[in-house]
């Protein structure tokens, strides 16, 4: 049985229905909010494992929303908004979600984005109560402390650069991180909106660390927006 507890934010109540009864056929706990002020109120109130939220609400902007939640939890949020530019998704991104869901959804996609969301909340969870220092997934393993990175118990020959993007990543399994994002991470706002070099640079980090640069499994690449490091098994 699924135990991670749901907050769902939508104020069309044909969609939260839809929502709702996913959710409650696949073990889901749920708690419902039809706009921004009881959102973020039922999210202070109850700590959510995962925030389902809409951004079309009638009193705020769900990127408000976001804005709030962030200001004292770091919990999951993943953005469920019929706005499908890409500005707006890195918009919502960029101020704290951790994905993005464009209507109209499908019942399949909206689980597997869940199932994604409750595997990383699994691995923060077991990485909590292990040395800190060290960072393993499927065969990736990160000894930050030694600064070095190994694929099936050998080491990857990375440049610092890449080796910061591995990191920057691995901090974040499961989350989409923007361009923007990453680039001010990694080289701070001097590089801001340098997108193509982060492209060339995700490549060659890529060849090292894939077997199938063209079906990767480490690193997933969301066009337009960013990339987000998948969970391995």
């Amino acid at each position: 049985m699924n135990k991670l507890q749901i907050l769902v934010v939508e104020d069309d109540a044909h969609v939260r229905n839809l929502i709702t009864t996913t959710l409650k056929a696949h073990k889901y706990k749920y708690i419902i909010a039809v706009n921004g002020e009881e959102a973020v109120r039922q999210a202070s109130t109850y700590n959510p494992d995962v925030v389902l939220l809409d951004l079309g609400l009638p009193d705020m902007d769900g990127v408000e929303v976001i804005e709030k939640i962030r200001t004292w939890s770091n919990m999951p949020i993943i953005v469920i908004s019929a706005r499908s530019e890409d500005a707006d998704k890195i918009e919502a991104l960029d101020k704290g979600a951790d994905d993005y869901l464009t209507k109209p959804f499908s019942v399949e996609e909206l689980l597997a984005r869940l199932r994604v969301t409750g595997r990383r909340l699994a691995l923060m969870q077991a990485n909590s109560g292990k040395n800190e220092s060290i960072f393993t997934n499927g065969s990736l393993k990160i000894d930050y402390a030694a600064g070095c990175a190994f694929l099936s118990e050998e080491e990857l020959h990375l440049t610092p650069i890449e080796y910061k993007l591995l990191c920057l990543m691995s901090q974040n399994v499961g989350k989409v991180l923007t361009h923007t994002f990453i680039t001010q991470k990694v080289w701070g706002s001097t590089w801001d909106n340098d997108v193509a070099s982060l492209r060339v640079f995700m490549a060659t980090l890529r060849k090292k660390l894939e077997s199938a640069p063209d079906s990767p499994q480490y690193i997933q690449t969301h066009i337009g927006v960013g990339y987000r490091m998948m969970k391995v098994e």
